[in-house]
């Protein structure tokens, strides 16, 4: 009998303020709004229960708040490639 396949989930970020007015945040490293903060500890109940082999995090402070607030446990590697794309002139 064949193992089941493993499982994927991608989370994005919770809200900036940058989310709320429609700019580019690419690698400016804004915090969440509070609505963003309560976003990432619903992402954390609905993930309860799961063991996760391995968790990545984008250096960027949105990223690391939205981990740290869903508190998933264990140790997240943080992952410089799951930066955001910088926009240059036409971030923010």
């Amino acid at each position: 009998m064949s193992k089941p396949l493993p499982h994927l989930y991608v989370a994005r970020h919770g809200e900036t303020e940058w989310t709320v007015t429609g700019q580019h945040t690419g690698t400016t490293d804004l915090p969440l709004t509070d609505r963003g903060e309560a976003n990432a500890q619903r992402l954390g109940e609905r993930l309860a229960g799961h063991a996760f082999a391995k968790i990545l995090v984008s250096p960027l402070l949105r990223a690391r708040q939205t981990y740290d607030l869903a508190a998933l446990g264990g140790i997240a590697d943080v992952d410089r490639d799951l930066v955001e794309w910088n926009y240059g002139d036409y971030e923010g």
